[in-house]
């Protein structure tokens, strides 16, 4: 464990030097939190331009019976950026693990490394907690300041609950970490392969695209994200989860690295 930490002080003592790391810890958050919290404030006043009888069908599905037709459509409007707080756990961790290994190797700092008495897995373990850890604790810091402000702006609790909801919980506290998961283990896996931390970044970035499609796709009213569907999506992060941790830990060769990268 001693060793772990080690390398997690040392990890974070260097990655947080590059610039776009901080922009993408402290800065992508509050940047993605505020979207949400400007669509609350500038349509707090318009709850009753429409009645719930107006609404579509997977509008009112989000509602509570005693909400207004203008509270309902503020709820759906909110909702399509749920998966804002999705982006967080896969854009941070990228943007760590992308220097991770690759990094290193440039700054020639990763063959002493690894010719330490450290395990593979021990190593692995370290640098996927460096970007793990700070991914989740903005994800969450991000949320908390979303739920803090959208409960000074929200008069109705049933609104503030339908916004708050199992939803938003199950997406924040289950699927974030299993995405988090899945960036730091491609990460490793590009880490493990090319010789450019850029080209690293660039490919690790490749992950939100699926998310970008999800997100659009809402947004056009092709599907609205329900419990049932974020409960199919955590079963699958978790398999490819599983999958993930096992490539990385088999295509992390270091004997190759040693004798090899030059």
């Amino acid at each position: 464990m001693n060793k772990i930490i080690t390398i997690l002080k040392k990890e974070w003592a260097e990655v947080f030097k590059n610039r776009m790391v901080l922009f993408s810890v402290v800065f992508l958050p509050l940047l993605l939190t505020a979207i949400p919290l400007v669509i609350l404030f500038t349509m707090r006043g318009d709850n009753a331009v429409m009645q719930s009888a107006e609404m579509p069908e997977q509008v009112n599905a989000l509602c509570a019976p005693d909400m207004s037709g203008g509270e309902c459509f503020q709820v759906y409007m909110v909702s399509q950026f749920m998966l804002m707080f999705m982006i967080l756990p896969l854009a941070i961790p990228a943007s760590i693990s992308a220097y991770s290994i690759v990094g290193e190797k440039t700054s020639r700092t990763l063959e002493p490394l690894l010719a330490t008495p450290i395990t593979t897995l021990q190593l692995l373990v370290a640098k996927g907690l460096a970007a793990l850890l700070p991914a989740m604790l903005a994800t969450y810091a991000a949320f908390g300041i979303f739920a803090l402000g959208a409960r000074l702006m929200i008069s109705n609790p049933a609104m503030y609950s339908a916004i708050v909801d199992i939803r938003w919980l199950a997406a924040v506290f289950l699927v974030g970490p299993l995405l988090a998961l899945v960036s730091v283990n491609f990460s490793v896996i590009v880490s493990s392969r090319v010789t450019d931390p850029r080209v690293a970044e660039q490919l690790t970035a490749l992950l939100i695209v699926p998310l970008l499609a999800i997100f659009f796709g809402q947004m056009a009213g092709l599907f609205v994200l329900n419990r049932n569907l974020i409960l199919v999506g955590t079963a699958f992060l978790l398999l490819i989860d599983i999958i993930l941790i096992f490539l990385s830990t088999q295509i992390f060769e270091r004997e190759t690295i040693l004798t090899r990268w030059k």
